[in-house]
């Protein structure tokens, strides 16, 4: 593939997967216009939110057998397509049950266009460009999420929640377009066939794992509601996993995660997604139902930490590049457990350049750590698994920030006081970054493989 070639297919991929990442967190802002819409309280409103990514985790897993089976831009054109037509769904006046299922249709999309753009971008470049390259195309994953409630604050606010949807579709329409002339198929085509019982234990285990846990907080644990998804959750992870070791071709090859350093990076990457829609979620509630604020203001408290998650993504991939993982997770990992850890003493009367700071903090952390995490996991797997382990990884991580979602807006709603359950929320995250630092600790000391010697040039 010529350099133009390869600069085209990339330009696109950024495009999609901004738009696409973009509505992942948008609805957080518009959380209380749209409940209020609805006529939904904000636990069953946020499923908009925890749900949609819930969706992606379920999708992810399917994607590494897709993109083995279809063609890559045909499957491409199929994601794009199949998010458009969510935000038909979501447009047309309804229900809040329309509104789901046209944001089941985006997730969908949303799955497809960001598993095969992590694949395709690890096979078209050379070992030496991949970390920059995903680090650039970090600013789509991690910067777009983290912008979007800005972008939403101020159109809810002007001229209504609705044309978050029309805006975004506009410009993936010219995606599609664009998509028709530049996109080819690149990614190799295997003899696979579908493996129905192991889609279906997937759906059960990411999705019972996740309503389970997201009940908790409102129904108890011993409850009906939270209690019988989580042992089918449970039941069907255990099944699943072992379907997939016994398989000759398996659905989607767990065996990979016995190679130790991608072990880690799926599991830091889980912690790391936790806090992410943790945060993401908890902090419009913070301003809007707390403070009184408006979802402009709202929005233009998250701005600059999105702005240093866009500057920070792409060096982070050169550092990474550079260095490696080692001092990139460690500092990354610090600045993720002050800034969340500060949040835990924050009042209702708290300063907004106080909440700004904390957030930009907060979000150097997330921007630093997301792609060189997933490129460094799965350097340390053979090519022909790399769509395995790239679905695995985003699939865990993405139900991870489903479940954190969840979980926070629910301890945020069963405080005693709406800041004693913002503080609660937002321990919980700071306990997930502990965890995320002791890792770090953890692979700062490992012997430096052979990948990494290569790497940092020694």
């Amino acid at each position: 593939m010529s350099s133009r070639k390869r600069g085209l297919v990339f330009i696109n991929l950024m495009i999609a997967g901004i738009v696409s990442s973009l509505l992942s967190t948008a609805m957080t802002t518009a959380l209380p216009a749209i409940s209020k819409s609805f006529g939904v309280d904000i636990a069953t409103g946020q499923w908009m939110t925890s749900g949609y990514s819930l969706v992606m985790g379920i999708v992810m897993p399917l994607s590494a057998f897709l993109v083995k089976k279809i063609p890559t831009k045909r499957l491409y054109l199929i994601g794009i397509v199949s998010f458009i037509v969510g935000e038909v769904l979501s447009i047309i006046p309804g229900s809040f049950a329309i509104m789901m299922i046209g944001r089941i249709l985006q997730a969908c999309g949303n799955g497809l266009i960001f598993a095969m753009t992590q694949v395709i971008i690890l096979t078209i470049y050379p070992k030496e460009q991949k970390g920059t390259m995903m680090g650039w195309y970090g600013m789509a994953a991690s910067a777009a999420p983290i912008i979007a409630p800005t972008l939403a604050g101020i159109i809810v606010d002007s001229i209504g929640w609705q044309y978050i949807f029309i805006f975004t579709m506009a410009i993936m329409i010219g995606a599609l377009v664009m998509a028709f002339f530049v996109m080819t198929d690149i990614l190799e085509l295997q003899p696979v066939t579908f493996d129905t019982m192991s889609f279906v234990l997937s759906i059960a285990a990411f999705g019972g794992i996740t309503l389970g846990i997201g009940n908790i907080t409102k129904a108890g644990l011993f409850s009906l509601a939270a209690g019988l998804p989580l042992v089918i959750g449970l039941a069907g992870g255990v099944l699943f996993v072992l379907r997939q070791l016994h398989q000759e071709q398996p659905f989607l090859d767990v065996a990979i995660l016995r190679k130790k350093e991608y072990a880690l990076s799926v599991i830091a990457s889980m912690l790391l997604y936790l806090a992410l829609m943790g945060g993401t979620i908890l902090f419009p509630l913070l301003i809007q139902q707390i403070q009184g604020k408006s979802a402009t203001v709202s929005g233009l408290v998250t701005l600059p930490g999105s702005l240093v998650t866009a500057i920070v993504s792409p060096f982070a991939g050169k550092l990474y590049d550079r260095f490696g993982i080692k001092k990139i997770f460690l500092v990354e990992s610090i600045l993720l457990l002050i800034s969340n850890a500060c949040m835990c003493m924050i009042q209702a009367n708290s300063a907004l350049w106080v909440l700004i700071l904390l957030n930009a903090l907060r979000c150097l952390g997330i921007g630093g750590l997301m792609m060189p995490l997933l490129t460094w996991g799965t350097s340390f797997v053979t090519k022909s698994k790399v769509s395995d382990a790239s679905a695995l990884l985003t699939s865990l991580r993405t139900v991870a920030g489903s479940i954190g979602a969840a979980l926070c807006a629910g301890l945020l709603s069963s405080g005693a006081t709406p800041i004693a359950g913002l503080h609660s929320a937002f321990l919980f995250v700071t306990v997930c970054c502990i965890l995320m630092l002791l890792i770090a600790v953890y692979v700062s000391i490992l012997k430096k493989p052979a990948a990494e010697s290569q790497k940092s040039g020694k």
